[in-house]
């Protein structure tokens, strides 16, 4: 039964009031970010925008992955940090490519650099995924993958609106309309945590960050009326589906 009731808390903590509402303050932050980000004395600086549109993208990944988990203990906002390093790191490819620390060279590049070829994302979450398999770490890192997946993701998607994404090896697709970015920037986070609760992983996920549920505590935890009652009917369903 314990079990089951994680899985009632897994899913209901995807679909909360909480995640939808940061949802849509992610998207909003993206507005007036990319709209900050427009201003003559950033745009006519190097730095200044190269460090504005690096930080919008750790902001983003930061934010995203504190959707996915909620922010309840210190261990928490490590995890956040990670997440938004994973989301920044991705532009010194752009020093890579170009063979030089200079930022007007990083960012005059006769074509786009390795890391944001948008099909590397899965094969790495993938690759990261068998290899924590075979070092027996699924458990305790079971999150990494899925947060290399979205930070990685937030980040291509972002710079979709002015390169497109490019899909190696079929080449780019066309910029991608705002709107969309937006709207999949912050629905990213809500659709993997529910991929997450199919697989599994957001079973393990809650154990781990210690909103480990019991029957005897279930009102007290669920924060309205209304996904108390959606706990009960999902593992009354769950009961009968066995019987």
């Amino acid at each position: 039964m314990a079990s089951e009731m994680e899985k009632a808390s897994a899913l209901l903590q995807t679909f909360s009031t909480a995640s939808v509402v940061s949802s849509l303050g992610l998207s909003v932050f993206c507005f007036l970010a990319d709209n900050v980000q427009q201003a003559p004395f950033i745009q006519q600086n190097d730095w200044l925008r190269a460090l504005s549109d690096n930080g919008t993208h750790g902001v983003i990944g930061m934010w995203s992955w504190a959707i996915v988990i909620g922010l309840r203990k210190k261990s928490d906002f490590y995890e956040v940090i990670l997440a938004g390093f994973f989301a920044s790191v991705i532009d010194l490819d752009h020093f890579f490519l170009a063979s030089s620390f200079s930022l007007k060279a990083a960012l005059n590049l006769p074509q786009r650099p390795p890391l944001h070829c948008s099909t590397l994302i899965p094969i790495v979450a993938l690759s990261l995924k068998f290899l924590m398999q075979l070092l027996r770490l699924k458990d305790s890192w079971c999150f990494l993958p899925w947060m290399l997946f979205i930070s990685w993701t937030s980040h291509h998607i972002r710079d979709g609106i002015r390169h497109g994404l490019w899909i190696c090896p079929f080449g780019k697709t066309a910029p991608l309309p705002y709107w969309l970015y937006v709207a999949i920037t912050a629905s990213l986070p809500n659709l993997c945590s529910l991929i997450m609760y199919l697989t599994g992983t957001r079973e393990m996920m809650t154990t781990k960050h210690g909103i480990r549920i019991d029957v005897i505590v279930l009102p007290s935890q669920l924060k309205t009326f209304g996904e108390f009652i959606l706990g009960l009917m999902i593992l009354q369903l769950k009961n009968y589906s066995l019987d």
